[in-house]
């Protein structure tokens, strides 16, 4: 049997107690009650509030023990949020949000085991280069060295060899026209 119990308008940011709610998702009542006991924030305060009424409403409303109960969910919603503003410099405001949040807790008497999840037969679908930089983007080519592109690599050093037996007043000219140049 499900056991509701909502805190509303509670004046604290919802991103601030969502870190407090999921830790307790899914233990048992009397373990989540010690996390939050012993947890130094103002949101384990009112979400313990909140469990602490879900567990008297299940012990009273529907006859439940309370050693039986697991948080089966523990959710935050966003509130209505106040907007305030704090003069800043050469006359202007800076707004100021206080930020409210509604906590939801769901209690269950009943032991549910985690179900595996079931992998699909098709593989996962991975980033491509039209994904990332959008349809007119062009996958870089693979660089695969074959014995074709190495041949014509090995003979253009044949080719130069000759080049560099010039004739030694060819190395005497550059070497005036550097020595000019400075």
């Amino acid at each position: 049997m499900l056991v509701r119990s909502t805190t509303k308008y509670a004046r604290i940011s919802p991103k601030k107690a969502r870190h407090v709610v999921r830790e307790i998702q899914g233990l048992p009542v009397s373990d989540a009650l010690d996390a939050l006991k012993y947890t130094p924030k103002k949101s384990a305060r009112l979400i313990f509030k909140t469990l602490e009424s879900a567990i008297a409403n299940a012990e009273n409303n529907h006859e439940l023990s309370a050693d039986e109960l697991i948080v089966k969910e523990a959710v935050v919603g966003e509130g209505p949020t106040l907007k305030r503003f704090k003069p800043r410099a050469r006359g202007s405001a800076g707004a100021i949000r206080k930020r409210q949040s509604h906590i939801f807790i769901t209690l269950t008497d009943e032991f549910e085991a985690p179900e595996e999840k079931q992998r699909s037969g098709k593989p996962k679908k991975r980033d491509t280069i039209k994904s990332l930089f959008g349809a007119g983007a062009k996958p870089a080519a693979k660089k695969e060295e074959t014995p074709a592109e190495e041949a014509p690599a090995e003979e253009a050093p044949a080719e130069e060899t000759p080049a560099e037996e010039a004739p030694a007043e060819d190395v005497e000219e550059t070497e005036a026209t550097e020595e000019s140049a400075k």
